[in-house]
Order: structure tokens, then sequence, then C-alpha cells
């Protein structure tokens, strides 16, 4: 038996749930434990994908001054 073999995969062309190598590899996504979080990956995905989107973001803007901090600059500095 392979890894995975036993376990649930999403199918992305399908939109059905898998058990098992059904269908080729580049259709699925998983693997999962159970039936219920396989049938759950779609909103998975999207949970991730926007945390990376947030995260790029976020390195994106580093040091640029448009972040939280960039209006808190000290002022007890010497020479202020």
């Amino acid at each position: 038996m392979f890894a995975g073999e036993d376990k649930f995969w999403y199918n992305l062309t399908t939109g059905k749930v898998e058990r098992g190598f059904e269908s080729p590899a580049i259709d699925r996504v998983g693997p999962f434990d159970t039936e219920e979080e396989a049938a759950a990956a779609p909103k998975l995905l999207a949970e991730r994908s926007r945390a990376w989107a947030d995260d790029d973001a976020a390195e994106d803007a580093w040091g640029t001054g448009s972040g939280a901090a960039s209006g808190d600059e000290q002022t007890d500095a010497p020479g202020r």
C-alpha cells in the first residue's frame, strides 16, 4: 500500500471527495484523514490563499513606512 492510498482527497476538477488515488495527482488536494475534512478543502484553500496574500503584502510593504509603526517614531532621542 502506498502512503495516502487509504486517505481522502478533494478533486479540484469534479468537486468530489475521493478515497485513495482515483484521479491524477494534478486534480487532487490532500490527503485528509476524514471525508469531512476533504469536503472542506475549498474553504481551507481559500483561507490559506488569503493568509499567504496577506503575508506577501506585509513583506512587500516592509520598510516602506506604510506599516502600523510608521508614525510611532520615538521623540526622546538625543538632539531632539
